[in-house]
C-alpha cells in the first residue's frame, strides 16, 4: 500500500490530516450539548466552603451515589462490585461562570491558566473525582473519599483500571517547581509539594472543644484541612494578613487566627465573623451560638467583621 504522501507500507493507508485553522465560535461543531444526570451525589458536604479539594485530602468522608429509577440503571451497576475505585464525572452545579485564569491555593500567589488546574470555575462545570467503592445496594452506591459537593450531578461512573491509568513517574506541570525536600525526611513526599503541619494551642483546643460539644460545630477538620494545602493569603480561600504579622482564616461565619514558622501552622484562637450590632439585635438562630460564644471568651482586639 501507498500512504497519501507516498511512503510504502503494508498497513492501511491514511488521508492527510487537514490544515490547522483557528475554530469559530460560530462553528457547528461547537453547538451546546445536553447531557442528562444519571443520579446525584449525598456527601456530608453542603457548601463549597467545606468540601475538601482534593480526594486524598477527604480523609476517608463517606457518601453514596443514588441513581435514576426506570432508566435501565438497575442493569447497568452489574458486576461493579468487584471494582476497589471508581472515577466519577460530576457537575459543579452551584458554579455561575468560569476564568481563564485561576489562584490555586499551591500556586505560590501566581495565576494559572485554568485547563492546567483542577480549579471547579471551568469553561463546561464537569467534575471529576475518584472515590472509593463500598457496596452496590440497587441503586445506590456507597463510597469514601469524597470531594464533591452534596447534591451534586452525577453524569457518569467509570471503574479506575491501574494498569491502564496509574502513571507514577508523570510530570506535574508547574507544580514541580513548587516541590522542596522535607529536610527532617530522607527525600521528597510523593507529593508534589509537602505539606504543613497543623498544630492547634491551648486556648484554640479550648475553644473548638467548647464548639464541638456545646453546640456540635467541629472546626478542627476543616480548618486543618484547609491549611495543611498551604497558609498563604489567598482570596478564594479567604484567607488574610494582619497587621500584627500573623494571619486569618475565615471559615463560615467564624474567623481562625493562625501563625506560620516554615512548614508549621499554630491556631491561635477562634472569633466570631459578626458585627456588634449583630450580635445585639439579629434574631438569626445562627448567631446564638456566636453570643454564646462570645460571652464565654470574648472578642478579640481588630477582629473581623461579616
Amino acid at each position: 500500500m501507498v500512504y497519501a504522501w507516498g511512503l510504502r507500507s503494508d498497513k492501511p493507508s491514511y488521508a492527510p490530516k487537514p490544515p490547522i485553522t483557528l475554530l469559530r465560535p460560530d462553528d457547528p461543531r461547537l453547538s451546546p450539548i445536553s447531557l442528562t444526570p444519571i443520579g446525584i451525589l449525598r456527601t456530608p458536604f453542603p457548601d463549597r466552603v467545606s468540601t475538601p479539594r482534593q480526594p486524598h485530602a477527604s480523609e476517608g468522608a463517606e457518601g453514596r451515589i443514588e441513581l435514576a429509577a426506570g432508566r435501565g440503571l438497575e442493569h447497568a451497576v452489574s458486576d461493579l462490585e468487584g471494582w476497589e475505585f471508581l472515577w466519577v464525572v460530576f457537575l459543579f452545579h452551584l458554579n455561575k461562570g468560569w476564568r481563564p485564569k485561576v489562584l490555586p491555593p499551591r500556586s505560590a500567589g501566581k495565576r494559572r491558566g485554568v485547563l492546567a488546574t483542577r480549579s471547579p470555575h471551568r469553561p463546561n462545570p464537569i467534575g471529576l473525582s475518584l472515590v472509593r467503592l463500598v457496596s452496590v445496594e440497587s441503586l445506590v452506591i456507597h463510597v469514601r473519599d469524597v470531594d464533591m459537593i452534596d447534591e451534586s450531578p452525577v453524569l457518569d461512573i467509570k471503574p479506575y483500571i491501574p494498569y491502564a491509568e496509574a502513571r507514577p513517574g508523570a510530570r506535574t506541570g508547574w507544580l514541580e517547581p513548587l516541590a522542596a525536600p522535607d529536610e527532617h525526611a530522607g527525600e521528597a513526599p510523593a507529593d508534589p509539594e509537602p505539606g504543613f503541619s497543623v498544630t492547634w494551642s491551648a486556648h484554640a483546643s479550648t475553644q473548638a472543644a467548647y464548639l464541638r460539644d456545646e453546640h456540635g460545630i467541629d472546626l478542627v477538620a476543616p480548618v486543618d484541612r484547609t491549611l495543611r494545602l498551604g497558609p498563604q493569603p489567598h482570596p478564594y480561600r479567604r484567607i488574610r494578613a494582619l497587621p500584627d504579622g500573623t494571619l486569618r482564616l475565615a471559615y463560615k461565619d467564624f474567623r481562625v487566627r493562625f501563625r506560620v514558622d516554615r512548614r508549621d501552622v499554630t491556631i491561635l484562637s477562634i472569633g466570631t465573623g459578626y458585627r456588634e450590632r449583630d450580635l445585639a439585635l439579629s434574631d438569626d438562630p445562627a448567631v446564638d451560638v456566636h453570643r454564646a460564644f462570645v460571652a464565654r471568651f470574648g472578642r478579640e482586639d481588630g477582629e473581623s467583621r461579616c
